[in-house]
């Protein structure tokens, strides 16, 4: 079987066309990422994620999405619950921390039942960035707290749903984005505060949960380490923060090339990012000529990176067998009290 490349790719719609196929087949991305604009009904979303498999000589490829809840929430209401944002269970955790832990558990374990049916198998997932006073609210409500702590243990205990339930996470966004003060989908962030401040309160959530299999880096320049460059394009940051401050030794992705937060081109970005000492790039957009440039720089999966997608794909796995219906009972109840 040819060896996939270095990348995980979006498409352009419900239904994969006779372009992105024979693309896909051509260059073997190792995974997928589906959008709102690629979920339309249920039996849709399965044939699309099968047919994303079939590209790649039906190997077990991850299909990601972002499934939050709250205003992240890839999949929706007739097809999925509609569920909280991750404020709503740091509120009820503020009231009572055993059951907003419990909550932050089932929440995860019930989108692994939703995903799982539609062949998804990775939810990028726990959200460990913490906020401070005028932070974008790119994070806003999407974050468990305003403090490490809050954010660790819910973020531990969401990862830990997905993990009972089958569905592997993806912790974001690395080494932390609760000081942008801009939204890296637009322009760039730059985060001035001391080592002393990062290393006590950004960077403690992902030092909790640095033995997870993926993380996606962050498009944002933190300039006591690297002033010139952002998280996902600087192996500074990721040599001496991911890798050695705080630990994480998995695989590491990219947030989505296309966000404007880089410059240049994307077949620049693409080079960057993977220069700098991410695993795989991410391009979520689906848009083809994109696409071309991208393929250009993702490598063949090799080396360290190739051990850490065959650790990702050794883990993928059936459910703990748990009764849906009663966890979801136990949920919406736990929710309708915070």
């Amino acid at each position: 079987m040819t060896q996939a490349k270095a990348m995980i790719l979006g498409c352009s719609g419900p239904v994969l066309t006779p372009d992105e196929k024979a693309f896909y087949g051509e260059h073997q991305p190792w995974g997928f990422i589906l959008f709102g604009r690629n979920c339309i009904d249920a039996n849709q979303i399965s044939d699309l994620v099968a047919s994303m498999r079939e590209t790649v000589g039906g190997r077990n490829a991850p299909v990601l999405i972002d499934q939050e809840g709250g205003r992240v929430q890839r999949i929706r209401e007739p097809m999925c619950q509609r569920y909280p944002s991750g404020s709503d269970i740091g509120a009820l955790y503020r009231l009572d921390r055993e059951n907003g832990l419990r909550a932050a558990w089932l929440m995860s374990r019930l989108h692994a039942f939703d995903l799982l049916r539609f062949g998804i198998n990775v939810d990028c997932l726990p959200v460990l960035d913490v906020p401070v006073e005028g932070a974008s609210n790119v994070i806003g409500t999407r974050a468990y707290g305003t403090d490490p702590v809050t954010v660790g243990e819910i973020g531990e205990a969401a990862a830990a749903g997905l993990l009972a339930g089958g569905v592997l996470p993806v912790v974001k966004h690395i080494p932390g984005h609760g000081r942008g003060m801009a939204d890296s989908h637009h322009e760039l962030p730059v985060v001035n505060a001391s080592r002393t401040e990062l290393e006590a309160h950004d960077f403690p959530p992902f030092q909790r949960l640095k033995g997870e299999l993926m993380a996606m880096t962050a498009h944002v320049v933190y300039s006591t380490y690297d002033p010139v460059y952002t998280a996902s394009t600087s192996s500074i940051v990721i040599d001496e923060v991911i890798r050695g401050i705080i630990g994480f030794q998995g695989l590491l992705m990219n947030d989505d090339v296309s966000m404007n937060a880089l410059k240049g081109t994307i077949a620049e970005r693409s080079a960057a990012i993977i220069a700098a000492g991410n695993d795989v790039l991410l391009h979520c957009h689906g848009i083809m000529e994109e696409m071309v440039q991208v393929v250009a720089h993702a490598p063949v999966l090799a080396g360290a990176s190739l051990a850490r997608t065959k650790a990702v794909e050794a883990a993928f796995g059936a459910g703990d067998g748990a009764d849906e219906q009663a966890l979801r009972d136990e949920f919406n109840a736990l929710m309708a009290v915070s």
